[in-house]
């Protein structure tokens, strides 16, 4: 097994691919590592990723990445710990796609494995839906695997759901660390037997009505609802109700079929105050995509709320103050971020697994 001798002066250098707005890359850098780019082929994310991070955006295609790109940001290879981190865009291995996943929906991750085959870095981080697990239905996940295996790394992954890593949200992930040094694995969980709820970090916010920006939080805003979608609300008990309560002209066309009975129960729905909310997504803003409704207030959550669910710190930065902000494309770096304490989690234990070989 390798070991590296604390007198070379190594440095950990991380790359992070698919970095998007930087959720994975700012819990690392709040975990004190050096994150050195991130790359993503959505030019929008740049001004929010370098603003909070301090480090570079590539706005490049994963696709047309290659090797020598990789190695010329990592650098002195004798000097460096190379870690080259990333989640693939995950949509295509989600429950509601995993029948039409398409091959260059794929390709990314394809990617991702030829890098690491190409590069060689000394340890690597993924993170993803815990669907992609199920090899059988996604042998890419097989592949990627077999490329740590054939290139001598020790790997663990594991199903995680990031409530038990004090996230305040319930969103279970696939992680995976692999290392050229020996085995390594994910800390130990933090909050496996008390979570932290939507009561504890949303419960002071400043109370806004239906299509309201607060006047101390331009990010506290919550989108307009459709005059029947506010009705609908208005008609759903407080503290985890749902469409159940609701008269029959309330309900969807689509809702009163057998087939779509027991979504229904799944949307329209609000969060309940004493546990973790559900988990974040790209819609999470709008009252039909899931149980997004506030506990209390008349209203789908607030793109503040969203940051909070993905911790991401108040100060953080989504978008140039200088130019207007559209909730949709807010919305759309929050949920497709990876949680900022679970960026911190893969930090520690990067550093925890180093300590036996730096």
């Amino acid at each position: 097994m390798p070991r590296i001798s604390a007198k070379t002066n190594t440095k950990i250098k991380i790359i992070d691919l698919f970095c998007g707005i930087g959720g994975l890359t700012h819990g690392l850098i709040k975990e004190g590592l050096d994150v050195v780019a991130g790359i993503d082929n959505d030019s929008s994310c740049k001004f929010g990723y370098e603003y909070n991070n301090k480090t570079k955006f590539i706005d490049k295609d994963i696709l047309q990445v290659s090797a020598s790109d990789i190695n010329k940001l990592f650098g002195d290879k004798k000097k460096t710990i190379r870690v080259l981190a990333g989640c693939a865009p995950c949509q295509p291995f989600s429950k509601l796609n995993i029948k039409r996943v398409t091959k260059k929906q794929l390709e990314p991750l394809e990617k991702f494995a030829q890098l690491i085959d190409e590069t060689q870095p000394d340890i690597v981080s993924m993170e993803n839906v815990s669907e992609l697990a199920k090899m059988d239905k996604y042998p890419i996940f097989k592949t990627f695997i077999n490329t740590l295996v054939k290139n001598n790394y020790k790997y663990k992954f594991e199903i995680v759901d990031v409530s038990e890593y004090g996230v305040p949200q319930k969103r279970k992930r696939l992680v995976l660390l692999a290392s050229k040094f020996g085995e390594i694995e994910l800390i130990r969980r933090t909050h496996k037997d008390k979570k932290i709820t939507v009561r504890d970090v949303i419960k002071t916010l400043e109370p806004i009505e239906n299509g309201e920006i607060s006047s101390f939080d331009p990010l506290h805003r919550a989108r307009k609802l459709s005059p029947m979608n506010l009705r609908r609300i208005k008609s759903t008990p407080h503290n985890g109700g749902n469409s159940d309560s609701w008269s029959k002209e309330l309900v969807l066309k689509c809702h009163k079929k057998a087939s779509g009975k027991t979504y229904s129960s799944s949307v329209y729905g609000r969060m309940r105050w004493d546990e973790p909310a559900p988990t974040m997504t790209t819609q999470c803003v709008g009252l039909g995509n899931g149980r997004f409704g506030h506990p209390e207030q008349d209203r789908a959550i607030s793109l503040r709320e969203a940051a909070i669910f993905q911790t991401f710190p108040k100060n953080y930065q989504f978008i140039d103050p200088n130019k207007p902000l559209v909730v949709s494309n807010v919305a759309k770096f929050i949920g497709n971020a990876v949680p900022v304490k679970l960026g911190l989690v893969i930090g520690k234990s990067i550093k925890e697994h180093l300590k036996h070989y730096v």
